[in-house]
């Protein structure tokens, strides 16, 4: 397809949306759930010919899931799009996801896999490098800290079990759950996330603060070390 000729499509889907839909109106009247992303973006976005240039922003960047992760200044390269628009757009996101990130405050107990999933997803799950996260619980199950421990690249994260358990000791806490994500989208542990898996599962036995799981996730799925049947 031709530079023209998606310019072209584009503007007919622009012309159908300003002639056939009104965002605001179809919010009040069906609720946000009813709307498109590109009239969600639009409304996000404000101002004159903002169907337009929701249209074009999504286009230009591939669709909702880049435009999610995208910096500002990212998005400032866009067309249409200026300092007022681009951070919006930033501050809606990480709204989306601190209001998601609030699944699981403070003192809430974690019982199964699903309890924590969610939140860890919304935490982790659009993060560009592996990042190794600890979640400690007190003696109910109830989660007393949550604290990065480790930063890596893309394909990796380097984990000390003593970076892991000092804070957790000092916070005189009763168990463990860790987690990581794959930026790459592919949630399957690697053999180096077992063999870190074991390594802190015996370090938490020797040090009274059992690991308790061991999440891997992505945006959209998360996979239980404990629910593999992969823990001492």
């Amino acid at each position: 397809m031709g530079v023209e000729t998606s310019a072209v499509m584009l503007k007919a889907v622009v012309t159908s949306l300003h002639v056939t839909d009104r965002p605001r109106e179809r919010l009040f009247l069906h609720g946000p759930a009813a709307l498109r992303e590109v009239e969600l973006v639009a409304l996000v976005l404000g101002g004159g010919r903002s169907l337009s240039r929701a249209a074009m922003v999504l286009q230009q960047l591939g669709g909702l899931r880049s435009l999610r992760s995208a910096t500002p200044l990212e998005l400032l390269r866009s067309d249409g799009l200026g300092e007022a628009g681009a951070s919006a757009l930033c501050a809606a996101f990480e709204l989306g996801r601190r209001a998601a990130q609030l699944e699981i405050p403070l003192g809430t107990p974690l019982r199964t896999p699903s309890d924590v999933g969610a939140y860890v997803r919304a935490r982790l799950g659009d993060a560009p490098s592996e990042r190794f996260v600890v979640l400690g619980l007190d003696a109910r199950q109830r989660v007393r800290l949550v604290e990065t421990v480790a930063i890596g690249s893309l394909s990796s994260v380097e984990v000390h079990p003593r970076e892991v358990f000092r804070p957790l000791v000092r916070g005189g806490l009763h168990s463990v759950i860790a987690v990581h994500n794959h930026p790459s989208g592919d949630p399957s542990p690697s053999e180096a996330d077992l063999e870190l898996t074991r390594r802190l599962s015996e370090v938490g036995l020797l040090v009274g603060i059992p690991l308790l799981d061991h999440l891997v996730v992505t945006r959209t799925e998360s996979v239980s070390m404990a629910t593999l049947g992969l823990l001492v």
